[in-house]
């Protein structure tokens, strides 16, 4: 007998409720914002840590990169109860804004994402970020940093953390690693293969690299699962009934790392969709923190 869960129609239902659920919350106010460039958009709220989430001293600093399929509708509004939630768990939490799709887009809504905008957004953020957190959270320890992000974010993070290994003729790449602790992916698209072949969003990997014609060109530039390996400790938390991001998503980047010679750290969340790893009110969400705990700490 099929269990009744599995259901197309029920984990549809499901997936709307938790939808439903993570973006029922106020938007947070951060403790402050900064510019790191001109744009609107070019801009990272601070929240200041509360509690006592670990031992005394400076609180790591985490790096939040919110999702939305890098489509303009999803700002960084939706994911700040997540960044106050940190906040909450004694992390000083830096929230990042970048440019997205614009809106109008084509039939199935706003393009996704901005080439190279969105890009040269994250990187320049990064890069501008350790003098912004000096100066509006003190109390933050940005030699204990950890990147995170959900879904287009989690991809985002994952790719700011291997810069070091674009290739040599990319406007973003370092010299070197990025003074991190770890990566927490949250259901990220991190194999735009996959995520292709999967419709993922809507296509929405295809249109952040520009269309069908400029993917395979692009790809080299902005596929995680192509900048291998990177030497920073990564772990990827994925819901198992996650029908935005699914997850043999997330099992190709693993796969990927390992053929790399990189042990990527998966953890699987049962019963657990897309959205209750940024949802406050979902246990999910506590799994997150204290998986970004183990990296930061």
């Amino acid at each position: 007998m099929p269990d009744a869960a599995a259901e197309p129609g029920n984990a549809a239902a499901r997936a709307e409720a938790e939808e439903k659920s993570a973006l029922s919350h106020p938007a947070v106010d951060p403790d402050g914002t900064a510019a790191y460039g001109d744009h609107p958009d070019q801009v990272i709220d601070f929240y200041a840590p509360r509690g006592a989430g670990g031992p005394g001293g400076p609180a790591p600093l985490v790096v939040v990169l919110h999702g939305g399929a890098w489509r303009a509708p999803y700002d960084r509004r939706h994911v700040s109860p997540f960044a106050a939630f940190l906040a909450r768990r004694g992390f000083a939490v830096a929230s990042v804004e970048y440019r997205r799709g614009a809106e109008g887009g084509g039939a199935d809504g706003p393009r996704a994402g901005r080439w190279p905008d969105t890009f040269d957004d994250v990187a320049a953020a990064l890069d501008a970020l350790p003098a912004l957190v000096r100066e509006r959270l003190p109390r933050a320890d940005v030699r204990r940093m950890v990147l995170t992000g959900h879904s287009a974010g989690g991809h985002l993070a994952l790719w700011a953390a291997a810069r070091h290994v674009l290739p040599a003729d990319a406007p973003w790449r370092t010299d070197g690693p990025a003074p991190l602790r770890g990566v927490v992916a949250l259901a990220p698209i991190a194999d735009f293969e996959v995520a292709g072949k999967l419709e993922v969003c809507g296509g929405a990997a295809r249109e952040l690299l520009g269309g069908e014609e400029l993917f395979a060109e692009r790809r080299p530039y902005a596929d995680p699962s192509l900048l291998l390996p990177t030497g920073i400790a990564t772990t990827l938390v994925q819901g198992r009934t996650d029908v935005d991001v699914p997850q043999a998503v997330a099992e190709a980047y693993a796969d990927a790392a390992a053929k790399a010679g990189e042990m990527v750290g998966v953890t699987l969340l049962e019963d657990v969709g897309h959205f209750p790893l940024i949802d406050p009110a979902a246990d999910a969400c506590a799994v997150v923190a204290e998986e970004i705990a183990q990296l930061a700490w």
